[in-house]
């Protein structure tokens, strides 16, 4: 389920009143940034002003149907009482074209989703929340179940004005604002390669890990597989920007295919499964670089295929940050809902995730990684105390580098030993104990000390440097909750697993902590 409670619809000083319920359907794509499709989508109104909005896809079974309502609104409205206080009232969109499957119109779908729609309405009501308008839209056509009037909304549906056509898409465009056809492109850009070129990036992912696992296992070898991985990474960012770029996306991913080699993204894919070489590309946020870089990961997701599917969570959560930093927010949210379902244990992306669930501003991130690129380019060592007065690396104390070393190869080889999965054990919170086991089978336990109230905070030196930064963001905000921000594409679907003996990550909160 995706959940945004930031203001949606204005874009600086580009701003629209909606009217009807025809510019309400019109302006869903723009609120969204694709055309959603087989979703509901529920909008908080503060005022006669977009709040927070959530989406989720439409459950085939009925039965389904009364607890994905009330789940629906118990989240927005919970959401928008935390931070703006209740809405006035909630506009619904149920969104589904007829498929094969169904056979039928538009109008068949209509009635279909009506009992539905009505389930919303109750749900919302129940919690002293009007549904004021509720839409249904289908086959390029809505229906509004709010209206009886046959002269305002004919049995057979008002057209949706086509794009492009309207008040809407003038302000969207003159503000800037990108729509695109569906939320299935986006993922198409970052979904493993089904085509020929797939076996053969599995065998050369093969071929990379019998060189580059032992060396990354070696504490005194690990850092020159940091340097091999980031200069390799430069590279390939050079090659891409020589490049000649292509207006459609499918034909500029293809190019993009095309100019690096199976075994350099294998390097790359292997090399970006270590915290800290990763963290150090992270740092390729903003200006000319930032487009490049995001290009780089995108490649590198389409690769991770076969078996290394899991792998994917890395650069994954790369293109999410790089979208976010750059203002992309429909490519950061499926980037990172993507990171999850390819690994839910991976704490860099769950924290990304949250604060964009959360309305959190990038910069502060940001700040903490430029301060980090500083240190690189003015001394040798890369971990230079920050100091207690700078805010945004609160949570950036850092131990000593050699610890941060060990722990970051412990971590390292528990992964590749329990099929490469970045189960990282730090606690998400101050206070929070972490419990690693070991699958079945397993026989030890690592646990760190509970914050003690009064003492200074201690930083768990696994967890990755530009993840504690953003905890410390989130920290600041009193917004964490646990497990908060995950979304499934589907009411009941879980991200499908290998099965094997890996580690599983335990938090434990403290009694009384929020």
């Amino acid at each position: 389920m995706t959940n945004h409670s930031e203001p949606v619809g204005v874009t600086g000083e580009a701003k629209i009143t909606l009217r009807s319920a025809g510019e309400l359907a019109e302006a869903l794509p723009y609120l969204l940034g694709f055309r959603p499709e087989d979703c509901i989508v529920l909008v908080a109104l503060h005022e006669g002003r977009f709040g927070g909005r959530v989406r989720l896809g439409i459950p085939d079974r009925p039965e389904d149907w009364p607890a994905v309502a009330d789940l629906l609104a118990r989240c927005l409205i919970g959401e928008c009482v935390r931070r703006d206080g209740k809405p006035d009232s909630i506009i619904a969109f149920l969104c589904q074209d007829p498929a094969p499957a169904r056979a039928g119109t538009g109008r068949l779908t209509m009635e279909r989703l009506r009992p539905l729609a009505q389930l919303l309405r109750t749900a919302c009501g129940a919690l002293d929340v009007p549904v004021t308008e509720a839409l249904c839209l289908s086959a390029d056509h809505y229906w509004s179940y709010c209206c009886v009037r046959p002269d305002c909304c004919p049995p057979d549906g008002n057209p949706v004005t086509g794009p492009g056509t309207s008040v809407m898409a003038a302000t969207a465009a003159y503000a800037g604002i990108q729509v695109r056809a569906s939320e299935q492109e986006v993922k198409a850009r970052l979904a493993p390669l089904v085509t020929a070129l797939g076996p053969e990036q599995e065998r050369a992912l093969d071929a990379a890990s019998m060189d580059l696992v032992p060396r990354m296992l070696s504490p005194h070898r690990r850092a020159d597989v940091e340097a091999q991985t980031l200069d390799l990474a430069r590279l390939c960012m050079r090659r891409l920007a020589d490049a000649s770029s292509a207006p459609d996306a499918l034909e500029a991913d293809l190019k993009d295919d095309e100019l690096l080699a199976h075994d350099e993204a294998a390097v790359l894919i292997l090399g970006l499964q270590d915290r800290e070489t990763r963290d150090r590309a992270a740092e390729w946020m903003e200006g000319d670089e930032a487009a490049c870089a995001l290009r780089l990961w995108r490649a590198l997701a389409r690769r991770c295929v076969g078996d290394y599917c899991e792998h994917a969570a890395a650069p994954l959560t790369l293109a999410g940050w790089v979208a976010w930093s750059l203002g992309d927010t429909v490519e950061a949210d499926v980037a990172l809902e993507m990171a999850l379902g390819a690994d839910p244990d991976y704490v860099f992306a769950r924290l990304l995730n949250e604060a964009r669930s959360g309305g959190l501003d990038p910069e502060p991130v940001r700040r903490s990684l430029r301060g980090r690129r500083a240190d690189h380019d003015e001394a040798s060592d890369p971990l230079v105390d920050r100091g207690e007065g700078d805010a945004e690396a609160a949570g950036i104390r850092e131990a000593v580098a050699a610890g941060i070393r060990e722990a970051e190869d412990t971590g390292f080889r528990e992964r590749e030993v329990a099929s490469i999965t970045e189960g990282e054990a730090a606690g998400l919170t101050e206070g929070a104990a972490v419990g690693i086991t070991e699958g079945e089978g397993g026989s030890g336990e690592q646990t760190s000390e509970p914050l003690v109230p009064g003492t200074k905070h201690v930083v768990d030196p696994g967890v990755s440097r530009a993840a504690r930064g953003l905890e410390a963001a989130l920290r600041r905000r009193g917004e964490r909750r646990p497990g908060a921000g995950t979304r499934p594409g589907r009411a009941g679907t879980r991200a499908p697993r290998r099965p094997s003996g890996r580690r599983r990550i335990v938090h434990q909160r403290q009694r009384g902590e929020g």
